[in-house]
């Protein structure tokens, strides 16, 4: 309940639309300083529900909003006041939209009289994000009435049940302000015992006016899939990019009902956990890679949940079994580049996997089916191949760094991992375990800038990984130019009082640009896609009054992990690396993953005969 009362019509209304956010669950409040937006800032702070944090940047800001809202999976609120710094968002709107992040945009604007017109700080804001938001509002201007108050609380909670409501998103109010944008008290103010209608106080039972729950399945689609599904021998499940933490149980049933074993993206939240793991694959990246494996692979059916996967080899599984039936289930549905789909189930995941599970009852499972000891024994070998090579590898390499933190992270931790080579790296090399370990990332548009602000965000939720288990440290992974594009975000760590774990993967430049095609044209790479910075990055940890470690070694790296577990405030710890040796080094794994799988099919295929 908002800790003043209104002194005016501006503060009636913006204090109405607050106080209905937060019955809606709306409690994060990030802003920038700015004068239109005053009155958002201020009731913001007034109300006892609300925690404001704020930042300089609105760039950072959205970011850091995103990592809020995607850890904790509630909607957070962002206010800006008006002009170019509403337009300072837009990258982090359009992860939240392709990420399925809940975000509230409150952006102040000038009135409808001073558009157009001149005004200062003054653009055109509306439908500023386009399509990247679920919803967009222009707000009538405040007014001291029953009818205008009525109209701003239904506002925000259409907006945060809207941001809720699967799939996920964010809206945008935008909020028109005339002066005076401070609570001066107005006269012509409603007496207090003119102000008892629940457009002033809100519904009977002060509850919020709106709410969003999950997408069910559907009875009948489920008992005839359950059917069909119980005469597949050979189906897998893929587990791609998600954020519900009981989707991993409900998958491990699934499989177990099934008997499929399940292909889990790190990002899924599947690969590791104390949920039922006997069927869940963390090396398929590399064994998939392997011609005569994918060729002894070929299912009947393809189950997909989840965002779409980062692995390469696995996408070119799915376009390579085309033919296959395979059966999306997501609450949009539209998450296919490759369009290969024979079934669009449009429910919530977790609770589909669970009918379908119910359906085809325990007896259906078939842990030790010939398919199943297929890919297990073929994944085993491959992640044994990995961790031979590994072992053997004494000098920097940014694929070992991830085999490393899947051994280092303790319970609780949550790894945010930064986009082109550290996901795909920790696709490959991090493998499960039985602890509670959350991974997340900006998957969304996949872009490199608000990793840092990402993170911190997440880190500000400290949301727990498990029910029995305390939260823990968040562990940022990401190479030298994201954290370049977005080190200003570091100032939410100290003014926020955060604390968080950076691995920084320095190659000096953009180190995916040296697996791809323009690799191949050395007279143009360099200065168009390699871009070297040379930058040292300890003056930037001291600027920001971070601990920062280059570790030379492996001992120094893991004894850098281990020390920064406990130390207040953000420590950062350093891997260089070169460019070059880094593809020489993922071949020579790859090769040793080739070589080993190999040897081993026929032996697998004959075991099967016999």
């Amino acid at each position: 309940m908002p800790s003043s009362p209104p002194e005016n019509a501006t503060y009636a209304c913006v204090g109405a639309l607050i106080d209905e956010l937060v019955r809606s669950g709306v409690t994060s409040l990030c802003l920038a300083p700015g004068s239109r937006s005053a009155p958002l800032a201020i009731s913001g702070a007034r109300h006892a529900g609300m925690r404001v944090w704020t930042f300089i940047d609105e760039r950072s800001m959205g970011f850091f909003a995103l990592g809020m809202a995607r850890m904790s999976r509630r909607p957070v609120a962002v206010v800006t006041t008006s002009g170019t710094a509403a337009a300072n968002l837009f990258p982090a709107v359009v992860e939240a939209r392709y990420g399925r992040v809940p975000l509230v945009l409150l952006t102040a604007d000038r009135p409808r009289e001073l558009r157009d017109a001149a005004a200062p700080q003054t653009i055109d804001q509306l439908r500023l994000y386009g399509s990247h938001v679920k919803w967009f509002v222009d707000v009538a201007s405040p007014e001291a009435t029953d009818a205008r108050l009525r109209y701003y609380r239904a506002t925000a909670c259409r907006a945060a049940a809207t941001a809720m409501e699967a799939p996920a998103g964010p809206v945008h109010v935008n909020v028109p302000l005339r002066e005076p944008l401070v609570p001066v008290v107005d006269p012509a103010m409603p007496p207090a015992d003119a102000r008892a209608s629940d457009a002033w106080e809100g519904r009977p039972g002060r509850l919020p006016y709106a709410a969003a729950g999950p997408r069910p399945a559907d009875p009948g689609a489920v008992e005839s899939l359950g059917a069909s599904l119980s005469r597949v021998t050979r189906g897998v499940i893929l587990a791609g990019p998600q954020y519900d933490p009981d989707l991993p149980a409900a998958v491990s049933r699934l499989a177990a009902a099934t008997g499929f074993p399940v292909l889990a993206d790190p990002l899924s939240q599947v690969r590791s956990g104390r949920h039922d793991r006997r069927l869940v694959i963390d090396g398929y990246d590399a064994l998939l890679r392997v011609d005569e494996a994918v060729d002894a692979l070929a299912p009947e059916v393809i189950i997909r949940l989840g965002g779409v996967p980062a692995s390469k080899p696995l996408l070119r599984y799915v376009e390579r079994y085309a033919r296959a039936r395979q059966i999306l289930v997501d609450c949009d549905g539209w998450i296919d580049p490759a369009y290969v789909t024979s079934d669009t189930v449009r429910a919530d995941p977790r609770p589909w996997c669970d009918a379908v599970a119910g359906q085809l009852g325990t007896a259906r499972g078939r842990e030790g089916s010939s398919w199943a000891r297929r890919w297990m024994r073929l994944a085993e070998t491959s992640r044994a191949a990995i961790r031979r090579r590994l072992d053997e590898m004494d000098e920097p390499f940014e694929g070992k760094a991830f085999a490393e933190l899947s051994e280092l992270l303790p319970d609780g931790t949550t790894l945010y991992v930064g986009n082109s080579m550290p996901v795909r790296d920790l696709d490959t090399f991090f493998a499960g375990a039985s602890r509670a370990i959350r991974v997340l990332g900006n998957r969304g548009a996949s872009g490199i800038d608000g990793l840092v602000s990402s993170a911190l965000g997440a880190a500000a939720a400290s949301a727990r990984v498990d029910p029995a288990v305390p939260p823990g440290r968040v562990v940022l992974a990401l190479g030298d130019l994201s954290f370049y594009h977005d080190q200003n975000g570091l100032l939410a760590a100290r003014a926020h009082r955060l604390d968080a774990t950076v691995v920084l993967l320095n190659n000096d430049g953009g180190g995916i640009f040296s697996f791809l095609p323009p690799a191949a044209y050395p007279d143009y790479f360099e200065a168009l896609f390699g871009t070297p910075t040379a930058l040292e990055f300890r003056t930037a940890a001291q600027l920001y009054e971070a601990a920062f470690l280059r570790a030379e070694t492996w001992p120094a790296f893991r004894d850098g992990i281990r020390a920064a577990q406990d130390r207040p405030g953000v420590s950062i710890v350093e891997l260089c690396t070169a460019r070059d040796r880094n593809v020489s080094l993922h071949e020579d794994v790859f090769a040793a993953v080739r070589t080993a799988v190999r040897t081993d099919l026929p032996r697998v295929l004959a075991g099967e005969a016999s």
